[in-house]
């Protein structure tokens, strides 16, 4: 059974580490592959009457074919808004709109913009994993503490060491399994 100061240190640390890996996830899917995923435009902001608005609150975004993203906006008077958000947006995507719709059509991705894509998705990666570091930095800091103040014993603070490493390993590992996922899907053709 684990001391109750030391139970504290990991669930905070878990904690911290669990909405990296989410925040990361969150950034791989507005990272777009050769194939229509509304979740690309998850970072577009429309401006709607004077305020930034996301795309899914003021349409419906469908994938009609795995190429397509149609968006059906509840107020047309939106549909010019959206077409000019996305253009300057950094998707890199030219929306068409027939008066009801727009559409995106998603290109086929060059070799040389796939691995474009692959590192930015390492770099992701990379600055995820040295966050969740600084996590067990700061973990480590606070057990070393907890001993010198006298709260835990000197095994107590070596074994609670020992599971922030772990903790930070299997986070880690969580990291590299979601840039791995990413860098199949945008790899594959």
């Amino acid at each position: 059974m684990d001391h109750p100061v030391l139970s504290k240190i990991y669930k905070e640390l878990r904690d911290k580490m669990d909405k990296t890996v989410a925040t990361l996830k969150d950034e791989m899917a507005t990272i777009r592959t050769g194939r229509a995923n509304p979740a690309i435009l998850d970072r577009v902001r429309v401006d709607y009457y004077g305020t930034p608005t996301e795309i899914r609150q003021l349409a419906s975004i469908s994938v009609p074919d795995p190429r397509t993203l149609m968006i059906a906006p509840w107020d047309k008077g939106a549909l010019k808004d959206i077409e000019k958000a996305i253009l300057k947006s950094d998707l890199g995507l030219h929306p068409s709109n027939d008066g009801k719709v727009v559409r995106l059509a998603i290109p086929e991705l060059t070799e040389e913009r796939r691995l474009e894509l692959v590192k930015q998705v390492k770099k992701r990666g990379e600055e995820k994993k040295i966050v969740v570091r600084n996590f067990r930095r700061e973990a480590n800091e606070l057990v070393k503490k907890e001993q010198k103040d006298g709260r835990i014993t000197e095994d107590e603070s070596k074994q609670g060491l020992d599971r922030v490493q772990k903790l930070t390993d299997e986070y880690v590992a969580k990291i590299d399994e979601v840039v791995q996922h990413k860098e199949e899907d945008v790899m594959q053709v």
